[in-house]
């Protein structure tokens, strides 16, 4: 009973909650708004949509080639063929159980590699930390460029969505949860073989951590994140200019979409749902006329990283 309550909670609820979102927003549609995302459909530029898609698989292969580099001053070679699989498994793990596909990724390696799953793990945490810091500061960029329209996107999507600011029934949450951690933390650091265990495995996972700071070819590693986020950037824009009617929304709304849509991936399986409600939302705001077509553009992207994930 508890493994089918544990799988509802990972993979059940936000699957349906996905699945519930997509439902939601085609019930929205009347009838001409359907004939218009149908339209848009139809009279795509689909060499544009192909292109995109190229830059994805180029940007996961750019991801694949620089986890390279962080398990190098580990003393590990891996197979660059191994390494982009491991990473698809991930991305793929990822849209059934969410962020199970950084471990399943690791997993991967050590069967194919004979990599320890502890300090390959360590480096993909590593990897997240970076990504992270990237998105921050593309962010800050996009906020400072498109300042006004930031703001008012914010409070429309808490009106549009029913979210209020003083949620105070979560408040205590946060202190019961930590509680809880702290009470079994000390419960299995009490018993001793389990406590060997852990610290073996924390020190392994923090040599992946820290396997940055010993990069051997640092500035690879660089040009590498730069090429993974300056590919997703892109190939996020392209489909804009793929419709007609989406082709003027101007670049820092482009930007203010491609961080939606970021958030988006978070909340759901692989963004199923909340990604197109949310890049959709956005752009429909600088289209200001159709919504629809903001929604045509929004799947577009989603479903070309979808796409590429399934068939590469």
């Amino acid at each position: 009973m508890i493994r089918y309550l544990k799988w509802f909670l990972k993979v059940g609820l936000p699957l349906a909650f996905g699945i519930y979102l997509t439902w939601y927003f085609f019930d929205q549609m009347s009838e001409a708004a359907m004939t218009s995302f149908k339209k848009a459909l139809r009279e795509a530029d689909y060499l544009i949509v192909s292109i995109s898609l190229v830059l994805g698989v180029i940007s996961y292969w750019s991801r694949a080639e620089r986890w390279k580099y962080t398990l190098e001053p580990m003393g590990f070679k891996s197979n660059a063929w191994n390494r982009y699989h491991s990473l698809m498994i991930g991305y793929i793990v990822n849209l059934t159980i969410p962020r199970a596909g950084e471990a399943s990724r690791a997993l991967m390696l050590q069967r194919s590699d004979n990599i320890p799953f502890t300090k390959s793990f360590g480096t993909i945490i590593t990897e997240r930390i970076v990504d992270v810091f990237i998105l921050g500061v593309i962010t800050l960029l996009t906020i400072a460029v498109a300042q006004d329209d930031f703001w008012q996107l914010y409070k429309a999507m808490l009106v549009q969505f029913g979210v209020e600011k003083n949620d105070s029934s979560t408040n205590y949450l946060m202190p019961i949860g930590i509680g809880i951690f702290v009470v079994l933390v000390g419960i299995l650091l009490v018993i001793k073989s389990v406590r060997q265990k852990i610290f073996q495995f924390a020190k392994s996972l923090i040599e992946g951590l820290f396997s940055i700071f010993k990069l051997q070819h640092p500035w690879y590693y660089i040009a590498h994140s730069l090429l993974i986020w300056g590919c997703y950037i892109v190939m996020f824009a392209l489909p804009y200019f793929a419709l007609e009617e989406t082709k003027n929304v101007p670049f820092e709304g482009i930007m203010v979409a491609f961080i939606a849509g970021s958030l988006g991936i978070s909340f759901t399986n692989g963004g199923i749902g909340m990604y197109p409600l949310l890049v959709g939302f956005v752009t429909a705001y600088y289209l200001g006329n159709d919504a629809y077509l903001g929604l045509s553009s929004g799947n577009y992207g989603g479903h070309g990283l979808n796409f590429t994930v399934f068939f590469t």
